[in-house]
């Protein structure tokens, strides 16, 4: 209050307060044992004998005693099959048939370009059997009475992408109308038969019936056609299709 003298006390309390003694020896007591523990650690260290590093090889295994299993013959070696003559693959033609003469190809093979030749759209074809890594086609066909077959086996090489099991997809038979009736084929996960019960006529001419099947085994595609002036039974092209199937 004015005219009062200042009290010594108060005057004391306004002044800010020194840092103590006590607070600079913590702080220098923490530095001094960090440095102190770190450097125990590396002479504890530094005294310890070097821990021996694993070898990098690894240690020799013991071969088993008896003789090592005899290769597969070429009758159980698929691979032995589908690399050689893939025509030898093909069924054969029944007895009392007559060999196709309308069959593309030279000598029971087709080229890149004439199985192409054989859909519509052969240029677009074309370019999907590039992209597809086609290696190689074997054709067989016969005749017997009016009825007509041949059958088909597309090699892929299947090195970047599996293209075997997607052949049916470049046909255009495949439920192509209401009047075709499908089955699968056994033994062949996604394989089909297709029986088409509306002929194609054209006036001049029989009705012409037919029935086709896909499937595929490890890297080779197989097609079969079948035609003929009467209609065809289910019975009639699974029996092909099985049969070929057989043989892959």
């Amino acid at each position: 209050m004015p005219g009062h003298a200042e009290v010594p006390e108060a005057r004391a309390a306004a002044r800010p307060r020194r840092r103590g003694r006590t607070a600079l020896l913590i702080s220098a007591a923490a530095v001094i044992g960090l440095v102190g523990g770190t450097c125990a650690g590396y002479l504890v260290q530094a005294d310890r004998a070097p821990t021996k590093l694993p070898p990098l090889s690894q240690p020799t295994l013991k071969q088993s005693a008896g003789e090592a299993p005899e290769p597969l013959s070429a009758a159980r070696d698929r691979r032995v099959k589908t690399d050689g003559d893939l025509r030898k693959l093909l069924l054969k033609k029944p007895a009392g048939a007559k060999d196709a003469q309308w069959l593309e190809g030279l000598d029971g093979w087709m080229d890149l370009a004439g199985y192409a030749g054989t859909f519509e759209g052969a240029d677009q074809i074309f370019a999907n059997l590039v992209s597809d890594e086609f290696r190689r086609a074997a054709v067989t066909g016969w005749q017997s009475g009016s009825s007509t077959v041949e059958i088909r086996l597309v090699q892929f090489r299947q090195e970047e992408a599996v293209a075997a099991d997607d052949i049916g997809d470049k046909n255009l038979y495949w439920g192509e109308n209401a009047s075709t009736e499908s089955w699968p084929v056994p033994g062949t996960g996604d394989g089909m038969a297709h029986v088409h019960s509306e002929p194609e006529t054209e006036v001049g001419y029989m009705p012409l019936y037919s029935a086709d099947a896909y499937a595929w085994r490890g890297d080779i595609a197989m097609e079969i056609w079948v035609y003929d002036s009467k209609p065809i039974t289910k019975k009639r092209i699974m029996d092909l299709a099985e049969r070929q199937m057989e043989r892959l």
